[in-house]
């Protein structure tokens, strides 16, 4: 079980993040929920399709994306945050990397940090902890070879998983270290971000290992490159590979599956279920 402010999470079996990006430029679906209607919208059918957490992104980090202001990225998440948390019974997480955008999301409802930089621009860290201190609010460490503008360019391994692991174990100290309580820290290997197409399938292979420090592990592959360059379909013809990945991912053991398509994601954990529970 794990605490995201008032509510609780119990990771019986694998549970669904909705990807909801308030942005005009991101990879799969920008510009699509940037004004509030489209995202209260969008959030009511991940809700009916059983998503536990929608994940609240004003900031693309595809690759090559620019950066955006705090104060542009302040009026695009926080409204966005405020009528999720009036209107649905749902864990409210903010991608984000700016400690402000980090404290106003949490003060307007927001449960979780998801942060692919793992806190590391000034003073995330340290805002990072007192709202895990005061309201019970995890962060996610994300692990990212380079920064969005540059990851991209000839990502470089000895062995990405075991390199992986040995930044959970530093960034798990260093979180520990500065005031997180051990269960208030999230894993993702960071699928994607500066890594190669045979290294996002290495560390899928691989994937059961990242669970060994007994944290939720978030496996965010969603239409991504490595499914599309391999199977050589558009970001809109990805599903096939998305439902795949997943169902890999759960078998191996992820706790959470981040992901544009909630139904399908939904149907997968369904299924995952059942065989865990018969005989």
């Amino acid at each position: 079980m794990m605490i995201y402010g008032t509510k609780k999470v119990i990771f019986d079996s694998p549970k669904v993040m909705g990807i909801l990006n308030v942005t005009p430029d991101s990879f799969s679906d920008g510009g699509q929920f940037n004004n509030l209607k489209a995202a209260g919208s969008q959030v009511a059918s991940m809700v009916a399709q059983g998503a536990t957490f929608v994940d609240v992104g004003g900031e693309s980090t595809r690759p090559g994306a620019s950066e955006v202001s705090l104060n542009e990225e302040l009026d695009r998440v926080i409204p966005v945050v405020e009528l999720i948390s009036k209107q649905f019974d749902i864990v409210i997480s903010v991608d984000t990397s700016k400690p402000q955008v980090m404290k106003e999301a949490v003060a307007h409802g927001a449960n979780m940090i998801n942060d692919v930089r793992a806190l590391s621009m000034p003073m995330a860290l340290q805002t990072a902890a007192k709202l895990a201190k005061d309201h019970n609010v995890p962060s996610c460490v994300m692990h990212m070879q380079g920064t969005p503008q540059t990851m991209q360019i000839a990502p470089d391994y000895e062995h990405v998983v075991d390199e992986v692991i040995a930044f959970f174990r530093q960034q798990i100290v260093r979180l520990t270290q500065a005031g997180f309580e051990y269960k208030q820290i999230m894993l993702d290997p960071g699928f994607g971000f500066g890594k190669s197409l045979d290294h996002n399938y290495q560390m899928l292979k691989y994937f059961s290992r990242f669970t060994e420090f007994d944290l939720p592990v978030i496996a965010g592959m969603s239409r991504k490159s490595m499914i599309g360059d391999l199977l050589e379909r558009k970001v809109d013809q990805r599903l096939t590979g998305d439902i795949c990945v997943n169902t890999l991912a759960s078998v191996a053991g992820a706790s959470i599956l981040r992901v544009h398509d909630v139904q399908a994601a939904m149907d997968v954990v369904k299924i995952i279920k059942k065989i865990n529970e018969v005989a």
